[in-house]
């Protein structure tokens, strides 16, 4: 087992044994919620990878399931601790959406980042000065102390994700309009452009521009960003963003 660096990728793959698991038992979720006293909400939220599951729990359903192969039943109790863990984000949740959280749940874990901007910079490119412009600019009620930790934990996610021993393969396309409506004043948009050409250097980072001159395409519409794992087993994940509402697809 591959020991991923965010939980709920880990739950993802936890979820994919147990419904494996469940099956070669030959049960449906109904009698194994029964069997286990169980809501069957419960054991659906556990199989759909919305929550964890504790080492009772998870070793109680192991017997039910007739697991008993040692080493698969220490495998997947390491993988279900690591799926409670906390993370260097978890203290931010009462502050980030709901999606904004997950979003960086699944980035963490990721082996490949594939992003399209129509508009700002995307985010891990961004200086801090950009970051607190665009950020302060896109709220309705810009209160400095929520600008100031979204910013904080932008600046995290760079760092952690791309100061790593084997960050991912990172491709961004950007609009020509991201580079002609850089924001702020000259010195903060020279240090910004400055930030893009040292990103660009880096062997693990391509940057992509479209210019005007291709006129609408399809990308034109929202932004979006497509997240690809190592771990075959994980299916990509496609994350729209825009400025009143995000979600996801996989």
């Amino acid at each position: 087992m591959t020991v991923s660096a965010s939980p709920l990728v880990e739950r993802r793959r936890l979820r994919t044994e147990l419904r494996q698991a469940r099956q070669e038992a030959g049960l449906t979720q109904e009698a194994v919620a029964e069997q286990m006293d169980w809501s069957l909400s419960k054991l659906i939220r556990i199989e759909t990878g919305a929550v964890g599951i504790s080492t009772n729990d998870l070793t109680a359903l192991l017997r039910l399931y007739n697991v008993k192969d040692r080493k698969r039943v220490r495998a997947l109790v390491a993988q279900a601790r690591e799926a409670r863990r906390q993370t260097w984000w978890s203290k931010y949740r009462a502050v980030l959406a709901p999606t904004y959280f997950q979003y960086i749940e699944f980035e963490t874990s990721a082996s490949i980042i594939r992003t399209y901007e129509t508009f700002v910079v995307p985010g891990l490119l961004q200086t801090e000065e950009y970051a607190t412009a665009v950020t302060a600019r896109n709220r309705f009620d810009p209160d400095p102390k929520t600008v100031k930790t979204l910013v904080e934990v932008r600046m995290k996610r760079q760092q952690l994700l791309l100061d790593r021993p084997n960050p991912p393969l990172l491709f961004f396309i950007v609009d020509e309009a991201v580079i002609r409506r850089l924001v702020g004043d000259k010195d903060l948009r020279q240090a910004q452009v400055e930030k893009l050409i040292r990103m660009a250097d880096r062997p693990e980072v391509t940057i992509e521009i479209v210019p005007f001159s291709a006129g609408i395409h399809r990308g034109v519409i929202e932004d979006f960003s497509i997240l690809e794992f190592g771990e075959t087993d994980d299916n990509d994940v496609l994350y729209f963003e825009g400025s009143r509402m995000a979600s996801f697809s996989r």
